[in-house]
């Protein structure tokens, strides 16, 4: 299962908008997509990288909230072609979508806190670096076992190749 929100992080430029698809299983952002515009292509760029990522063979269920981006036909489309099915948080409840609320939450907290972009660039640049050198590679989670999401994964899968 993987969950999707969006975050917008403000620059002197105006917002930059942050898509992301993060996979449950180890708590690793398998795609995401920043963008001057929240719209469908933000969340289906995301959606796009995950798939490209994980290329699932199963299907996969995708979490996202009731934004109008994720219930676009768009993208629906796009999910029914890569074998993915939607689900939607209940309305006015963001407990839902809690897992990718909290990694918000470590955005705002580790990099963003109150700071303001010079530029939209700046921006995707220390995202860029915070999710593929530090979160995915570094951060341990409680979730598994105190470990990356990276190191998680890879001991996963070789404890498999051994059996």
């Amino acid at each position: 299962m993987w969950v999707s929100d969006i975050i917008y992080i403000r620059t002197h430029e105006g917002f930059l908008y942050l898509a992301t698809v993060m996979d449950l299983f180890s708590r690793r952002i398998v795609g995401w997509s920043m963008d001057k515009n929240m719209d469908k292509q933000l969340v289906i760029n995301a959606l796009l990288m995950a798939v490209y990522q994980r290329q699932p063979k199963a299907e996969v269920i995708v979490h996202s909230d009731q934004g109008s981006q994720y219930g676009s036909s768009d993208y629906l489309a796009f999910m029914k072609a890569h074998n993915l099915t939607p689900s939607m948080s209940r309305r006015g409840n963001c407990h839902d979508n809690a897992v990718a609320e909290s990694f918000f939450a470590t955005i705002k907290k580790r990099i963003v806190k109150r700071n303001i972009y010079s530029t939209r660039n700046d921006a995707k640049a220390e995202i860029f670096n915070f999710i593929e050198m530090f979160y995915n590679l570094k951060n341990r989670h409680s979730h598994t076992g105190g470990v990356s999401p990276a190191k998680y994964e890879e001991t996963y899968f070789s404890k498999l190749e051994t059996v």
